[in-house]
């Protein structure tokens, strides 16, 4: 079965698609807010919650020192 071309009505498609920009522009708004702070503040913030394991914080570190989102300065 081809499922590459799928048929929905237009009233479907708008509102998919006001959701999926609505969850952009909250994604966004997230990320640039998360790390206007300096890596290792974030890292430290999560760690202070006891909630997550080493290798998730190696691994957020990591990410974000590599994400565009952070602020390079």
């Amino acid at each position: 079965m081809n499922m590459e071309n799928i048929t929905i009505s237009k009233s479907e498609y708008m509102r998919l698609k006001r959701q999926a920009d609505a969850y952009k522009k909250l994604a966004k708004g997230i990320f640039e807010s998360a790390v206007k702070n300096p890596v290792q503040d974030v890292v430290d913030d999560f760690k202070k919650t006891d909630l997550y394991s080493r290798e998730f914080l190696v691994d957020l570190e990591d990410g974000l020192k590599k994400s565009s989102y952070v602020d390079k300065k």
